[in-house]
């Protein structure tokens, strides 16, 4: 199986940008955290998330195609096959739990940490009732299809309220890391 260190590298001989190389850890670590609770493959899952995008700035015209060739050449088909299908209009079916877990948490992981970004607490505080209310407000965050954030929960079989709680909960976990800590205000 491809290791931690070879996805990294991966990852970031293809990205760059410091948001989008935040958003492939938070996915990371929200699929490392449901595998665990799931009593599913952790170090797979985690990959699948921090790989998900990781020829999207290289390679926008091609995603996700570069990275799911790259996995099926190493042989890891259970990765590709996710990576592939982490986005449902590319109409690629889902299989598992892995392929549901992906889809269900790329979109909403990204914009909760859109959410967090915006307040001066950051994820500190952050309600699952403040992320429900922003997701009825079409103008914030507008690049996040919320139809993809549904379909995904749906899929994925869990509840709406709880996914968005389980991932604020991790994403805490992980704040300074992320760069997600409060913001200090001089006094």
């Amino acid at each position: 199986m491809i290791t931690q260190d070879e996805a990294k590298a991966i990852l970031q001989s293809m990205t760059k940008g410091e948001s989008l190389l935040r958003h492939a850890r938070t996915v990371e670590l929200v699929m490392r955290a449901y595998a665990e609770k799931l009593g599913q493959d952790v170090e797979q899952w985690g990959i699948t998330g921090l790989l998900h995008d990781a020829d999207y700035e290289a390679y926008p015209d091609q995603h996700p195609n570069v990275i799911v060739k790259m996995m099926r050449e190493r042989g890891e088909e259970d990765i590709a096959h996710a990576i592939s299908a982490h986005y449902t209009k590319w109409g690629v079916p889902y299989n598992n739990l892995l392929d549901r877990a992906l889809l269900a948490c790329d979109e909403l992981t990204g914009f909760i940490v859109a959410c967090a970004q915006v307040r001066p607490a950051r994820l500190e505080g952050l309600e699952v009732k403040s992320v429900v209310k922003k997701l009825g407000q079409k103008s914030f965050a507008a690049s996040v299809d919320r139809d993809e954030v549904r379909i995904g929960a749906e899929k994925f079989e869990v509840d709406m309220k709880e996914h968005i709680g389980f991932i604020i909960g991790v994403l805490q976990q992980h704040q300074e890391e992320l760069q997600l800590q409060p913001q200090i205000t001089p006094a």
